[in-house]
């Protein structure tokens, strides 16, 4: 069986170390420049012929994280690598799916191509904003949820009176897998913007008087519609709101946002790192669920296990 060789970009070394730690193994070297342009170089270190090679790199911020991953693959090809994996826990560009309007780019698309052109055989990833990107890619994609990462914290909090809520309309089916598992109701904030960012109303359907409740969504950007759908629940009587949130984009005055906010706390994880420390939110890590799939993958087997069931808690 060909040796697991495991390398990072520079955005994500963080949580690779994490995951290379989580395999037993320590991660590959490789070099990573700039010229004075701003242009990009890679060079692996050491060799990978023959190796099946993971290539760990979130896109957020996305434009040289992005660049710096393609280049990766590309070298990791021509240098003979027999298998190339990306390993992206946070896939950028994933926002725009479709036309939502005339004229507009389909940025996750446009991305999967790109990924195909540089030679990658499969893509491993969490939480896409839309689980049909997956249709866009012309390879195996490994598509992880993070309810596997949440289940387990809460778990440990009171759940006499726990509901689910969805921000938006988009996210009724994450919710409700939430909801299901935990044989709880759920609610949906339904919103209407004026543009991208800003909200203009926001209204609950379904009751929420007297209950716990856990917001559901799959990546926190400027944090707007996420402070106003806490605080429309709690009006509507909730005792207390948290949410849970696989990627932590948090730009803007996200950070200010959410402490200014109702929220008793925001749950994310680490597949993109945290600009600054709030007081209101908590890191989980996404490192051991992936050196499981790098493992499993490897070794030719299910990753089944890897997703959510009653029997695994």
């Amino acid at each position: 069986m060909a040796p697991v060789k495991i390398f990072s970009g520079t955005s994500t070394l963080y949580l690779a170390e994490k995951i290379a730690q989580e395999y037993g193994q320590s991660l590959g070297e490789v070099s990573i420049e700039k010229f004075s342009d701003g242009e990009i170089s890679t060079h692996f270190v050491e060799s990978v012929r023959g190796c099946d090679v993971f290539l760990i790199q979130s896109t957020f911020s996305p434009t040289d994280n992005l660049m710096e991953l393609l280049l990766l693959i590309d070298a990791a090809k021509r240098a003979s690598a027999q298998t190339v994996t990306a390993v992206v826990p946070y896939f950028g560009y994933a926002r725009q799916d479709r036309k939502d309007k005339p004229r507009v780019a389909i940025g996750a698309k446009m991305i999967a191509n790109l990924f195909s052109a540089a030679g990658a055989d499969r893509l491993m990833t969490c939480d896409l904003h839309a689980g049909q990107i997956q249709g866009f890619f012309d390879f195996p994609v490994d598509h992880f949820t993070g309810s596997i990462i949440f289940v387990p914290y809460l778990k440990s909090i009171p759940q006499e009176n726990l509901i689910f809520a969805s921000p938006d309309v988009g996210g009724v089916k994450r919710t409700r897998n939430f909801a299901q598992y935990f044989q709880a109701d759920m609610v949906v904030c339904d919103k209407q913007r004026k543009r991208a960012n800003e909200v203009v109303s926001m209204q609950v359907i379904g009751e929420v008087d007297g209950k716990d409740v856990v917001i559901v969504d799959d990546l926190v950007d400027t944090a707007g519609t996420l402070c106003k759908a806490a605080y429309v629940l709690k009006e509507n009587g909730a005792n207390s709101v948290r949410a849970i949130s696989t990627h932590a984009v948090l730009s803007g005055k996200a950070y200010e946002n959410i402490e200014n906010s109702v929220l008793e706390e925001l749950v994310v994880t680490d597949t993109i790192p945290l600009k600054k420390e709030c007081s209101k939110i908590k890191v989980l890590s996404v490192a051991a669920l992936f050196a499981g799939a790098i493992k499993k993958i490897h070794d030719h087997e299910s990753i089944s296990p890897l997703f959510i069931s009653k029997s695994r808690f």
